[in-house]
């Protein structure tokens, strides 16, 4: 089983950290910010409570006003660098969910600082709040940061305006109207940067769950413009093709399954226990003298707590299929207990998908 990542802050973290701040941090005491960071809860906290925690207790221990601490924030970024502290990692958000809670009424104090840290530790999360307090003044700050000739600040200025970012807080009113940041998107789809580009079309398809058609423009006018364009155009529209977009699978070439067929649909496993796999098999015919481009999905129906059902789509393949073909396809999915979603006993149904367009439903059973 992987190790957890709140575990990440274990005693080699805080040696290292605490040692840095010392350096940088006139009568830093390590002894009892180690003691307050290990108090009777910490042992329960999970992922981001630990975060929070850690940038609780920082401030407990850090002396002067928030300009003061700050400066003192990127010095001891300043020191992690120079002892070898690996960049772009995810230990160290603390320091900006420390801006975030300290920062909120100091704007100024507070950016300068998110276009500094970002440069060591996404501040993604960070900024949330003060697009949501200071909506106007936060995007033209973003906006601002497209700009940026580093390539991390420029993801910030795309990934923390994302309306939907996950395990975030929300932003409504971009969920609602996301103009302000589809001039960032456009300057950035073609970005040198690859985790930029990622971040522009894991944007964009935040954006087409609530405006569909805003993404369906876009990949309509961008298609065709670069190898990295293109995939940007992809990614974007990976919600949209899950869910039988016909206008995009028409687009990416994706076209009638008429002349397809599936033969011997076979569920392995009827009956399978939490932790185990479901397992099922299938033929996939060609019947037709040329190469057909086929988009092939499942659909996993999950049963909820109330009796209903839930659809969640898998990707199988999404290739060619030469000229009367038969190919033997075999899958299996695993029943295990994650955090992201609770398992119910009982009916469960799957089925196959072709290009957006969803066959037979089968049933099996949960245990």
């Amino acid at each position: 089983m992987a190790e957890p990542l709140k575990n990440a802050y274990n005693d080699r973290f805080f040696e290292d950290m605490t040692t840095a701040m010392s350096t940088v941090e006139n009568g830093f005491d390590k002894t009892a910010f180690l003691k307050d960071i290990h108090d009777t809860g910490w042992k329960n906290r999970e992922l981001k409570q630990r975060m929070r925690h850690i940038a609780e207790t920082l401030n407990k221990h850090l002396s002067g006003a928030f300009k003061t601490q700050v400066k003192t924030i990127l010095a001891l970024i300043k020191e992690l660098r120079k002892s070898g502290a690996k960049e772009e990692s995810f230990e160290y958000m603390f320091l900006p969910d420390f801006v975030e809670v300290y920062g909120l009424e100091r704007f100024e104090t507070s950016v300068k600082a998110f276009e500094k840290i970002t440069q060591f530790t996404s501040c993604e999360f960070g900024v949330r709040p003060f697009l949501l307090k200071y909506p106007a003044r936060m995007m033209a700050q973003m906006t601002a940061w497209s700009n940026h000739k580093n390539s991390m600040v420029r993801r910030l200025s795309t990934e923390g305006c994302r309306p939907m970012l996950p395990w975030a807080m929300g932003i409504p009113h971009l969920k609602k109207d996301p103009t302000p940041i589809l001039p960032i998107l456009k300057k950035l789809r073609n970005d040198d940067s690859e985790s930029v580009r990622r971040s522009v079309a894991n944007n964009l398809n935040d954006v087409s769950k609530n405006q569909p058609e805003v993404v369906i423009g876009f990949a309509k006018k961008w298609l065709g413009e670069s190898p990295e364009v293109d995939w940007v155009v992809k990614h974007a529209c990976r919600t949209l093709l899950k869910q039988g977009n016909m206008e995009l699978m028409s687009l990416f070439g994706f076209g009638s399954v008429e002349d397809i067929q599936i033969d011997g649909f076979q569920i392995i496993t009827p009956t399978v226990r939490i932790g185990e796999y479901f397992e099922f098999s299938f033929k996939l015919l060609n019947r037709v003298d040329s190469v057909i481009k086929l988009r092939l999905e499942y659909g996993l129906y999950f049963q909820k707590a109330n009796g209903s059902l839930s659809r969640k789509v898998f990707k199988i393949s999404e290739k060619e299929y030469a000229a009367n073909s038969s190919t033997d396809i075999n899958r299996k999915q695993h029943f295990k207990v994650i955090t992201t979603r609770k398992l119910h006993l009982g009916l469960h149904q799957v089925s196959l998908i072709l290009n957006g367009v969803e066959l037979e439903r089968y049933d099996f059973d949960l245990i």
